[in-house]
């Protein structure tokens, strides 16, 4: 039995079905799970499918005229980028327009509402501790625990990581006349917390809130809490507008019931900016789904430490602290104990979408200046679906004309590259149709014009390969061993060019914003998949071929005819005459 040569891989001439299987294994998957998700077709970008445009206006606040400059707009833009772009690509554009307004386009697919709280939204963050709330409407005494957590999320509680405690149940309701007194005593009351040696938080008695009321006085504030309805959107729309942080303010909420929950909270203890971080997190130790982790700042930390030693020892609804963004309460936890490790874990009912969107507004919710939506559009996708039209035309026809050279000029083997190439569409389209749901990946004109770009990148890989084996029949060798022996060379070629495309493409997308990040993704995309699929299948299919009589003894349409190659007849060795014997005469 004869052994490989040195230098040459037996597994790779003897087994190229397994690479084959492999590539067809991801093939199969892929598009099993985009038939399961049911996301069948790429997510377009706006200028493709059409979307929502917002118009955001600048609002000089009095005094700070000065605030509205290059610098704040430049901020803002960078902070609602991520706002709308916070689970991943989503090609939507934010940029400045003029020198106050800022442009924010959504592509369609997005939830345009979720997308246009998330940045009309733009005004301060604040964590308010809850004096009194109750269901909007629904009754003439203030419970003393809200029935939910505003804004449709899941009521939930702060701890601290990893502890996880069940909320505990509700007090009975007091009187009106007795919560009244007790409403009026937190807003007069005036119990600044005073750190310990330990770092703990140490909290006067009374059921109060800290800093004064340097504001509404407490009687008026109270009247305008028991007339206010919630469930008005005029009223609602202008609730907490003017409220300074010192001050205590009035709030509204949407229970998980889908009920408006009203609110008088204090003065804000811990502002937006104190926050570091915050993420949606998957706890499976505790058992307690998704929760919401947040990691403050070191001024925050002490802040956050303070007010919750201090809310821990107060009765609920006065347990509990309220996120507000821009006057909406978009969430409520209450607090058991003083939070002083400078991290929290907001929990409950929540899902992966409710936990995401907390996240975000804690995360990205302060911003230098304060917005007001100026208009609301839709765009509609007309111009772009006539340009992904001509696109797609000047695509098929640069395709076409690919397939005809490789026809004419490798014949049998265009079948192979043909192969190739139709595994590298599939495999790209069942990723992009996958990336939309996953990482938001939206498909506009410049990400088009990459793919197309990538038809000429792929076939550049096959004829590289191809002519090295060409070369090696020129050569004298036979087609077995001749594309053995041009793998290396042509797989180093193959290598070094994907790597300069793939490098362009990361540098494109790094240095660059908007649609032509879209340009560069693509390509950086189809350019790993060049690789994988000439490595897997290119390579392995042409060494089945090889095998064939069609190919193997090189059929005039083969493409590897030698005698049309001009090749050269296998040297073979001569030997050398013997030298005459000579005899001696006797």
């Amino acid at each position: 039995m004869a052994t490989p040569k040195k230098g040459r891989s037996a597994s790779a001439q003897s087994k190229p079905w397994r690479s084959l299987a492999l590539i067809l294994i991801a093939l199969v998957a892929l598009t099993g799970g985009m038939f399961a998700s049911g996301h069948t077709t790429p997510r377009l970008g706006i200028d493709l499918a059409g979307g929502t445009s917002i118009t955001l206006r600048a609002v000089p606040e009095a005094g700070n005229e000065s605030a509205i400059n290059k610098t704040n707009m430049d901020t803002a833009v960078s902070i609602m980028e991520r706002r709308v772009n916070g689970l991943g690509v989503q090609e939507s554009e934010v940029q400045t327009q003029g020198r106050d307004n800022i442009i924010v386009n959504i592509p369609k697919g997005t939830n345009s509402e979720q997308a246009r709280k998330q940045v009309g939204t733009t005004a301060k963050l604040y964590f308010r501790p809850v004096i009194a709330t109750e269901v909007s409407g629904g009754g003439t005494a203030p419970s003393p625990s809200p029935t939910g957590s505003p804004s449709g999320q899941p009521s939930g509680k702060a701890t601290d990581k990893p502890e996880a405690t069940d909320k505990g149940s509700a007090s009975p309701s007091a009187s009106p006349t007795t919560q009244g007194r007790a409403v009026t005593d937190a807003l007069k009351a005036d119990a600044t917390p005073s750190a310990s040696a330990s770092g703990e938080a140490k909290a006067s008695p009374s059921p109060s809130t800290t800093g004064g009321t340097s504001g509404d006085d407490p009687s008026k504030l109270q009247e305008q809490y028991a007339k206010l309805d919630c469930s008005d959107a005029k009223i609602r729309s202008t609730v907490g507008d003017t409220a300074k942080a010192s001050d205590p303010t009035l709030a509204c909420g949407q229970n998980s019931q889908g009920q408006w929950q009203k609110y008088i909270l204090g003065p804000a203890e811990v502002d937006g900016t104190d926050v570091d971080k915050a993420q949606a997190v998957l706890n499976t130790q505790t058992g307690a789904g998704w929760t919401v982790t947040m990691d403050f700042t070191d001024g925050g930390a002490k802040k956050f430490a303070a007010i919750t030693g201090k809310l821990a020892q107060n009765q609920s609804p006065q347990n509990q602290f309220a996120i507000v963004l821009d006057g909406d309460v978009v969430s409520d936890p209450y607090v058991r104990q003083a939070l002083t490790g400078g991290n929290a874990e907001i929990s409950g009912n929540f899902n992966q979408q409710s936990a995401q969107e907390l996240a975000n507004m804690l995360t990205y919710g302060a911003l230098p200046l304060t917005f007001k939506v100026d208009s609301m559009t839709t765009v509609t996708a007309a111009l772009g679906g006539d340009q992904l039209k001509a696109g797609l035309i000047a695509g098929a026809i640069g395709l076409a004309l690919v397939v005809i050279y490789l026809l004419a000029y490798y014949r049998g083997l265009s079948f192979i590259a043909i192969l190739s190439l139709l595994v590298s569409a599939a495999l790209t389209y069942t990723i992009m149709s996958l990336l939309g749901p996953t990482i938001g990946f939206a498909l506009n004109l410049p990400a088009v014009c990459g793919a197309i770009v990538a038809i000429g990148i792929t076939a550049d890989s096959f004829i590289v390969y191809f002519e090295r084996v060409r070369d090696e029949i020129r050569e004298g060798r036979s087609l077995r061993p001749a594309v053995e022996r041009a793998w290396p060379r042509a797989r180093r070629t193959i290598l070094v060019s994907d790597f300069v495309s793939f490098l362009a493409a990361a540098v494109l997308f790094i240095v660059t914003v908007g649609k032509v990040q879209g340009f560069a993704f693509t390509l950086g995309l189809t350019t790993l998949l060049d690789v994988v699929v000439v490595f897997l299948f290119t390579k392995p299919l042409l060494t089945l071929m090889a095998r064939r009589p069609f190919f193997a003894n090189g059929h005039k349409w083969s493409g590897l005819d030698p005698k049309s190659l001009g090749a050269q007849p296998p040297l073979r060795r001569t030997r050398r005459p013997s030298a005459p014997i000579e005899t001696k005469e006797a």
